[in-house]
């Protein structure tokens, strides 16, 4: 760059100071190009330091760097924030007050930077959340039910075992940030998805077994309220869902249908799935048993947790498969 030149990316925006001091083109000019270079290589620094995970990673890079400026304005040895102006007046020869301004898009870089980093780490908590609130309900409801003391006791453990925990697992296999399984290839994932999901579906198959075999005893209706419709949809919906997932198993058996559109069918059928099966569960909590059983505040804790892991499960699956709009780094 020549000793008469501006870097082409600053905007100036000018208006007249009367009283200014006057300066010559050489020191104008020199000045101006010593700013452009200050401010591109502070802007550049900051967005190394935000791409590397914050200011504390880059203390390397910033002791490194040869303009005592930029060392000054980084924080030099004690690592501190620095704080960088993202616009600065300078005084021309002519007596003009112009205004220096960093580019729109460098800007842009680090907003989308920043809220792609809180995206990934909200995404991060709420999957841990739901791995702790899937397993949880469950030993609550083993505690609340103590299965053995009745043939009834074993259909909420049952139930819970199989729409709250095991088919919650199987569809946080594969979540990017919270998949306690991020070290195997996608086909093992695969595996354990389809072996999880099975095993939801045989805990639900024998759970809702046991429950017609108790109300046939005591002789009582069956499907008479909500939950118990609830219940017996979620269940014929899981066995169809498992037998849809045989076509992605062997996408052979269906070669007229693309593995993509496959993909997207068994996805958006398996959170629906997921769905009916949390609504059984909502609506088993307001059942006499439950209310019975469970009163004041532990009742609405209880029934936030289907309702948190719904929330994750739906924002995984929207965020694969849905096409949803994702924030690039």
């Amino acid at each position: 760059m020549g000793s008469s030149q501006v870097p082409r990316y600053w905007k100036h925006t000018c208006q007249k100071q009367p009283k200014a001091p006057r300066l010559g083109i050489a020191q104008a000019c020199a000045l101006l190009r010593a700013s452009g270079q200050l401010l591109t290589g502070a802007c550049a620094l900051r967005l190394r330091g935000v791409a590397e995970g914050g200011w504390g990673s880059s203390r390397k890079s910033r002791a490194g760097t040869s303009h005592p400026e930029v060392r000054r304005r980084s924080g030099g040895a004690h690592g501190r924030p620095p704080s960088i102006p993202f616009s600065r007046e300078e005084v021309t020869a002519d007596g003009r007050c112009c205004r220096l301004q960093v580019p729109a898009w460098m800007t842009m870089a680090l907003s989308v930077e920043t809220e792609s980093h809180i995206y990934r780490v909200l995404r991060t908590a709420s999957g841990a959340a739901a791995h702790l609130v899937a397993l949880g309900f469950t030993i609550f409801v083993t505690v609340l039910a103590r299965p053995g003391s009745s043939l009834f006791s074993w259909h909420p453990v049952l139930m819970s075992l199989a729409f709250s925990f095991l088919m919650t697992e199987a569809l946080l296999v594969f979540s990017p940030e919270s998949s306690l399984l991020r070290s195997l290839s996608r086909k093992g994932r695969t595996r354990c998805h389809w072996v999880l999901q099975l095993l939801a579906l045989l805990c639900a198959l024998l759970g809702l077994g046991l429950v017609i075999l108790h109300k046939e005893q005591l002789g009582k209706a069956h499907l008479a309220t909500w939950h118990g419709q609830a219940g017996l949809l979620a269940v014929l919906w899981a066995g169809l869902q498992c037998s849809g997932g045989v076509g992605l198993l062997y996408p052979k058996l269906l070669p007229r249908w693309p593995l993509a559109k496959l993909k997207l069918y068994h996805a958006t059928s398996g959170l629906v799935c997921y769905l009916l099966g949390s609504a059984s569960l909502l609506l088993g909590m307001c059942s006499l048993w439950f209310t019975a059983t469970v009163t004041g505040g532990f009742w609405y804790l209880a029934v936030l947790c289907p309702i948190i892991t719904s929330l994750v499960i739906m924002n995984q699956v929207s965020n694969a498969y849905l096409y949803r709009k994702r924030i690039q780094p």
